[in-house]
């Protein structure tokens, strides 16, 4: 079959190869373009492999809610620029719809079809990569369910409706007033957002982080050299301070500091008009945990000039 100028421009606006290759690519697959860019790709010709290489830590974290069951996913780009792309912010809403149909787990979300299409999420965003001009990445999603209650949520810094720098997820158990609930619950988000606890009760805390803090209490302490029984006593002391600060809910509850989120919970009881009780979070922060490319600008600058 005949290819025609135009087959061939939209293919080299779709992966970045070369005039030539993208012709050989579309004869090869006969005109099919989906094909045509894989092919590129299984040689080696496709841009998007080029950019893969680059560190992508910039991006936007989604939230997607439906009924009793939430979601968080974090996709990631090189540039803040693009993260403003209506066309990115699109992938990163679809990626945490595509999520909500899944048990949240990064894996399921990845291979999960990506909505209207009959593609899955990472094959998705990988083609996006093209057309977008950046390296592109699926970085990593969850999920929390409730039997009967709310699962909150609450975006910082957001870019758009469900989108932002931060996402957080909070799970409520209840058999009362779901809209208070919900209220609550936003209000925890936020308090999580802000506090970045370390679990939701001392029991969760990796049992090593609490030996590594008692031990460093216990030095402190013995520096003042009282007796072993009230170092003890100090290092008693100063691990219950450790799980007012870094326990969900030991922490004083941002909205009102008089209360701990424990107590502020026995509290919206009222309004809520059931027990309830906070059975899990999740809190994902754009690029936490990722080593960004250090760029000296200078250098960058004079090496342009050189060209």
């Amino acid at each position: 079959m005949s290819i025609s100028a135009s087959q061939v421009k939209e293919l080299r606006e779709l992966s970045g190869a070369g005039m030539m290759d993208c012709k050989t690519a579309l004869a090869e697959t006969n005109g099919d373009m989906d094909a045509a860019i894989d092919w590129l790709r299984k040689k080696g010709i496709s841009k998007a492999d080029k950019k893969a290489g680059r560190t992508a830590a910039e991006g936007l974290v989604g939230v997607a809610s439906s009924g009793t069951k939430a979601v968080v996913v974090e996709v990631n780009s090189e540039t803040d620029f693009v993260a403003r792309n209506d066309a990115f912010q699109e992938i990163v809403r679809n990626v945490a719809t595509a999520a909500l149909g899944t048990d949240g787990t990064t894996e399921a979300v990845a291979v999960a079809t990506y909505p209207g299409s009959s593609k899955t999420v990472t094959d998705t965003i990988k083609d996006a990569v093209a057309t977008i001009g950046e390296n592109l990445s699926f970085r990593r999603s969850a999920a929390l369910t409730v039997g009967n209650g709310v699962v909150a949520t609450y975006v910082h810094n957001g870019v758009s409706d469900g989108l932002g720098k931060m996402g957080v997820l909070v799970a409520i158990e209840t058999t009362g007033n779901a809209d208070a609930a919900q209220a609550f619950g936003r209000q925890v988000a936020m308090h999580v957002a802000a506090t970045n606890p370390l679990a939701l009760t001392p029991a969760e805390i990796d049992p090593a982080a609490v030996e590594r803090e008692k031990a460093i209490f216990a030095d402190q302490a013995r520096q003042s050299g009282k007796p072993e029984n009230i170092i003890e006593k100090m290092v008693e002391g100063r691990l219950r301070k450790f799980y007012e600060e870094v326990v969900l809910l030991s922490q004083a509850f941002v909205i009102n500091p008089d209360l701990t989120v424990e107590a502020a919970l026995k509290d919206a009881e009222k309004t809520i008009g059931a027990p309830a009780k906070i059975t899990g979070f999740v809190r994902f922060a754009l690029g936490e945990g990722i080593e960004k490319e250090e760029s000296d600008f200078a250098a960058e600058v004079a090496a342009a000039v050189k060209k």
